[in-house]
């Protein structure tokens, strides 16, 4: 399943690893069906991964492979680093997926929001770690349906802030990611929709989500999303990027009219769910981005782009109030 393009796809920012996929069900030290979307951090110059792995009853969990440069030599946890527990936590009875990590440094931790599975729907859940071997979980955060959450690592006005993707129960109103804000990562209010899903044949058309952890940079905070176009044959997930205001993250700068990433390879294209690319995680290594993806729910890897290459990129990009 390795790429044998022998190039990078046309027009693309980011550029696929030659060792792709980076990890996958044949690297894991316990029997699993698929490993991917995977949350991201760097901690004392070494890469954390928090991986999402589906048993063979389709309930998922989380576990951690650490590596030094974050490509290659991976050291994966021989048990799962965090399961669901749904005696005490009901809202995981179907398991925990996709993670997000973030730095507070605030409170000397990281933040990890993850989507617990409840019989009720998707739903944001928020758990706490110094170490990513011991977690204090603060439980659901945002009732069901909502997903795709990340925290900002700083606070706004003396509040927290979160992007998520609630999902109407009326299809016609589309999903969009939306900001909230609380005191004490427990409670959460002032709500806003921020980044519209476009309407009619765009790419990012119906619904849309955060992928990775917001970026800061000099210019504001970038942020990376999926949207989904449904096809004849499927749907197509691929990537774009926004810009937000540094000092009020409610106000889009930039948003990019053309996708940035989108499946091409065969590792993305085929597997459980085909024609996706699915980033949880990104870090600045230097001038470089590292971004870890999902390919076709099934596998992780690891794209990278220059760093100023983005940032110029998305500030060439139309004004962030176009969404027609």
């Amino acid at each position: 399943m390795k790429d044998k393009t022998g190039g990078p796809f046309s027009r693309e920012l980011f550029t696929r690893s030659p060792d792709n996929p980076i990890l996958s069900v044949e690297d894991w030290p316990y029997a699993a069906n698929s490993v991917f979307n995977a949350a991201a951090a760097e901690v004392n110059g070494e890469t954390i991964l928090l991986a999402r792995v589906e048993d063979f009853r389709g309930i998922s969990h989380l576990t951690a492979a650490r590596s030094n440069d974050g490509i290659s030599n991976w050291q994966i946890s021989k048990e799962p680093t965090l399961r669901p527990e749904p005696k005490k936590y009901p809202e995981e009875i179907w398991g925990i997926e996709d993670p997000r990590i973030t730095r507070l440094e605030e409170l000397k931790s990281w933040a990890i929001c993850y989507t617990a599975y409840s019989k009720g729907g998707p739903m944001v859940s928020l758990a706490t770690t110094s170490d990513f071997k011991t977690f204090e979980r603060i439980g659901p955060i945002m009732p069901p349906e909502d997903k795709d959450a990340a925290l900002f690592p700083v606070k706004f006005k003396g509040l927290w802030a979160m992007l998520h993707r609630p999902v109407p129960k009326m299809a016609m109103f589309g999903a969009h990611i939306w900001i909230s804000f609380s005191p004490n990562l427990k409670h959460w209010g002032e709500h806003r929709e921020i980044i519209q899903a476009r309407d009619g044949g765009w790419w990012d058309a119906g619904k849309i989500g955060l992928c990775a952890p917001p970026m800061e940079t000099k210019e504001g905070w970038l942020i990376l999303y999926h949207g989904v176009r449904v096809t004849a044959s499927g749907s197509i997930y691929r990537l774009g990027l926004a810009l937000l205001d540094l000092e009020d993250p409610t106000r889009v700068i930039r948003r990019s009219d053309e996708w940035v990433f989108g499946p091409k390879a065969q590792y993305e294209r085929e597997g459980d769910v085909d024609d996706v690319v699915f980033p949880c995680g990104w870090i600045k290594k230097g001038n470089k981005i590292f971004m870890y993806y999902g390919a076709a729910d099934s596998r992780i890897c690891l794209a990278t782009a220059d760093f100023d290459d983005v940032v110029g990129f998305i500030l060439k990009s139309p004004s962030g109030d176009y969404t027609d």
